[in-house]
């Protein structure tokens, strides 16, 4: 290594990077940098597990942005989720129907966020009980963003709440074997 890369690497500081408040404020990581403008806007990747201690949660990915910075602490905000591609895979089985709903929605507090919800169902189901299932996702997804802040929607999302809000209406049309919100990004930030 050149003395000046070696140089380069003991100017930068290294700033800890915090979850949002809704999300326990817990240090997740750090980051180098040698100017801390360079560390604004940089997204962060982490599972659920790592964030709860549970490791049965380990199947989602978590984004978080860098939006603030306080001396050396970066706060974040949360930028998405979305469930790990062979957890995606393991899910899909034969002779069974995938349902996706893909909505746009804007929280209580200005934030616009999209929302993936995904249910697979126990057997192969009619194009109308499809429709019905993504009806109910459409207006449950709608009705959370219309009463909810953003970080109550993240937890929900995260956490199973919608999805099994979503669960216990559409079991009706047909028997579910999954329903979760695969991913959520955020996509707008309030004004």
């Amino acid at each position: 290594m050149s003395r000046a890369t070696r140089d380069k690497w003991r100017r930068k500081e290294w700033y800890d990077i915090v979850l949002p408040q809704y999300f326990g404020e817990t240090k997740v990581g750090e980051t180098p940098s040698d100017d801390e403008s360079k560390v604004m806007g940089r997204v962060f990747e982490t599972t659920l597990a790592a964030i709860t201690g549970d490791f049965s949660q380990e199947y989602m990915k978590m984004y978080f942005q860098v939006d603030e910075i306080e001396g050396h602490t970066a706060r974040t905000v949360f930028k998405g989720h979305e469930y790990l591609r062979d957890y995606l895979r393991s899910l899909v089985r034969r002779r069974s129907t995938k349902i996706d709903g893909f909505f746009r929605v804007h929280t209580t507090d200005g934030y616009r966020v999209k929302v993936v919800v995904t249910a697979m169902t126990q057997s192969r189901i009619k194009t109308s009980q499809e429709y019905a299932i993504r009806k109910i996702m459409q207006t449950i997804v709608e009705e959370k963003a219309a009463n909810l802040t953003f970080d109550q929607l993240a937890h929900e999302m995260v956490l199973g709440k919608l999805a099994s809000d979503v669960y216990n209406q559409a079991k009706n049309v047909t028997a579910l074997r999954h329903v979760g919100v695969r991913k959520s990004e955020l996509l707008a930030l309030p004004h």
